[in-house]
């Protein structure tokens, strides 16, 4: 007796290893992707960050020049306790002495500065006739300053 096999048959579509192996390309397509994105929100918040510092350096940088009168009471060593007050009735033309302005406007630059750039840091310093502005802020937020980004701005008054 003799055996017969049918026909080959043809096989129509895909099989189950085809998809699988498709998909699993697909994954790893879309992990590679997810990665990029997140690279870029990290990089857009650096970016973010810098414009900020650069802008709040400027901002000062106009209000020492326009109270030229006690420019020296702007800078951090200047502060006794470190830390800048509020002044009552500074926010009217002529209604505080050119000192409170000083005051008023670095408690108001601080804390413009710290609610939008988190973790930040400033020191108003002077050399010479040269006064410099210097930012950092935690970028990465692991509490470690020591590799922190920095912006630093000079002028002469």
């Amino acid at each position: 007796m003799e055996l017969t096999f049918p026909a080959a048959i043809k096989q129509s579509g895909f099989t189950l290893l085809e998809v699988l192996i498709s998909l699993i390309v697909l994954a790893i397509g879309l992990l590679g992707l997810a990665g990029i994105q997140a690279i870029n929100i990290k990089d857009n918040l650096t970016a973010y960050n810098r414009s900020q510092a650069t802008q709040f350096s400027y901002d000062i940088t106009d209000r020492m020049r326009t109270n030229k009168i006690v420019i020296d009471n702007y800078l951090t060593s200047f502060m006794a306790s470190g830390v800048a007050v509020a002044q009552a009735g500074c926010t009217v033309v002529g209604g505080c002495s050119a000192a409170q302005m000083a005051q008023n406007d670095l408690f108001e630059w601080n804390s413009t500065l710290n609610s939008l750039i988190p973790s930040s840091r400033n020191i108003i310093s002077k050399s010479g006739d040269t006064y410099t502005i210097t930012l950092s802020w935690d970028e990465n937020r692991d509490g470690d300053n020591t590799n922190d980004p920095e912006f630093q701005a000079s002028f002469q008054p």
